[in-house]
């Protein structure tokens, strides 16, 4: 662990499309690929015991803060502050090219589980393997304006928060005191210590990230724009592009975030395909949580 630590503290930078990311770059370097995607609102720390164990078996595995987080940037100041969905896939895309990475296994939970799933269906040239926290995540605006249940629509209270403005201005000014209740809820069995709390909410305080996120959320609600340039990527998304890549699809026990029942999305994988429930109170930081249980997954599904 103390090693694994020291690591996540060499985070480097790289100029990949609209953004400089800085990202951990672990193993040999002519390994096969694993890039690990965090989510809302985490960070690269949740894979801090994951590495090790791929580094340990050959793998080069790279760790990027998304944008909005860490010390990732934007390069041009007067850059939209996009979230939309199909962006964070192209920042991928583009660091891949950047690092030179011609085809990886994806693996991510939450925003990244959805990035990585979006890459494995628009570029699947790209991606080796695919390992996906809470399975299918792709979807569109339109099906986003569509009423749940009740019940449903309770467990997105924070989507609809987001929606006003005063929902912004209270993330702004609570952004560590909303991070902890979002792990609390959505992993109510992992009793996390406020170090390891600390050291990922530090990540939150990244200039881009509330106005990443509130368009994120607003943006699926369809109260906000995305930029024009994505709209084809967009409208391929809506049509829910089956993932032809082998994949395995993750699931806490004890997940408090919303997330669909696995048979519900086992057939948009059309390749070969396997869903494992990890069990013992695991909660939505599945890798966090449960590293070797993630790690297992990315070694066995890369073919």
């Amino acid at each position: 662990m103390a090693g694994s630590m020291a690591l996540f503290d060499d985070v480097r930078q790289v100029d990949a499309g609209a953004l400089n990311i800085g990202y951990v770059d672990a193993g040999p370097p002519d390994g096969p690929a694993v890039l690990l995607l965090h989510g809302w609102p985490y960070d690269i720390h949740s894979f801090v015991e994951v590495v090790p164990l791929l580094t340990g078996a050959g793998h080069r595995v790279v760790v990027p803060h998304l944008r909005g987080y860490g010390t990732t940037r934007f390069r041009a100041d007067d850059a939209v502050r996009n979230g939309q969905a199909s962006v964070l896939a192209v920042d991928l895309v583009a660091l891949m090219d950047a690092l030179k990475i011609e085809q990886a296994t994806l693996a991510g939970f939450d925003w990244g589980a959805r990035t990585a799933d979006i890459v494995a269906a628009l570029w699947p040239e790209r991606c080796r393997a695919l390992v996906a926290v809470s399975g299918y995540l792709i979807d569109s605006q339109e099906s986003g304006k569509k009423p749940l249940p009740p019940k449903a629509e309770f467990s997105w209270w924070y989507q609809y928060y987001f929606a006003t403005e005063r929902g912004r201005e209270g993330y702004d000014r609570n952004r560590r005191d909303f991070a902890k209740l979002i792990w609390q809820t959505a992993s109510p069995k992992w009793r996390f210590d406020d170090a390891t709390f600390e050291r990922s909410a530090a990540s939150l305080d990244n200039p881009d990230h509330v106005r990443i996120v509130i368009h994120n959320y607003r943006w699926r609600l369809g109260l906000a724009v995305g930029e024009p340039q994505y709209d084809e990527l967009e409208k391929r998304l809506a049509g829910k592009p089956k993932i032809t890549v082998p994949t395995i699809t993750l699931e806490g026990d004890a997940n408090g975030a919303p997330h669909l029942d696995p048979g519900v999305y086992a057939k948009q994988f059309s390749g070969p395909y396997e869903h494992r429930t990890i069990g013992g109170g695991v909660g939505h930081n599945l890798p966090q949580e449960a590293p070797r249980a993630f790690a297992d997954a990315v070694l066995q599904v890369s073919p």
